[in-house]
């Protein structure tokens, strides 16, 4: 099997040499490397190539490296029910360089491409409706960067006296304390075995 997908990504390497910088077959998975800019000629080639034919894409989504300089890497997933193969393409760029769309290749990559900007900020040029798809309209961050905060921005209510949903400012409802994980109460009186070691250091 991996000497089938390794005979696969070097082909691929070669009819894509100045697109493709490198392909790895790991777990019984075929992963190609590319350049973000090339991305739309590199599915229309699993599309169409003969030896490929990639003819479903099953997914588009990112992974954020926030301590990169291009911090995201942007993973497609495709399917070619011929070969019975899938093949990951992982390019990367960074928070303001846009990403050609593929939907002109795989029309079928049109939401995948809105929940990769939704969640991640990853934007995507020549997408025809380029808006949230699963937060709100105002909704302030991109919630699966690893920097985005734990409680988020704002919070959603229903505000019987205004009555409508409004948004309001994130507010804890109680301040971080140091808890004592044995009585989450109030902390204990009395010494565990083994503290007063602790404690003569």
């Amino acid at each position: 099997m991996d000497e089938m997908l390794d005979r696969l990504g070097a082909s691929i390497k070669v009819g894509l040499a100045a697109s493709v910088t490198g392909y790895e077959v790991a777990h019984g998975e075929l992963t190609l490397f590319a350049k973000a800019a090339d991305i739309v000629k590199v599915a229309t080639f699993l599309r169409d190539d003969p030896a490929c034919q990639f003819i479903n894409t099953i997914d588009v989504t990112a992974v954020d490296w926030p301590g990169r300089e291009q911090r995201f890497d942007v993973v497609y997933h495709f399917l070619s029910p011929r070969l019975n193969q899938r093949i990951r393409v992982k390019i990367m760029t960074d928070e303001v360089t846009a990403v050609p769309s593929i939907i002109e290749v795989f029309h079928g990559a049109d939401w995948f491409e809105r929940e990769t900007y939704d969640l991640y900020g990853v934007l995507f040029s020549g997408h025809p409706d380029m808006r949230r798809i699963l937060t709100d309209y105002g909704f302030d961050g991109h919630p699966l960067r690893k920097d985005f905060p734990l409680t988020g921005f704002v919070e959603l209510r229903y505000d019987d006296e205004q009555k409508r949903v409004v948004y309001d400012k994130v507010r804890l409802a109680q301040e971080f304390r140091t808890f004592d994980f044995l009585s989450p109460w109030e902390g204990t009186d009395y010494v565990l075995p083994g503290d007063e070691k602790a404690k003569g250091n």
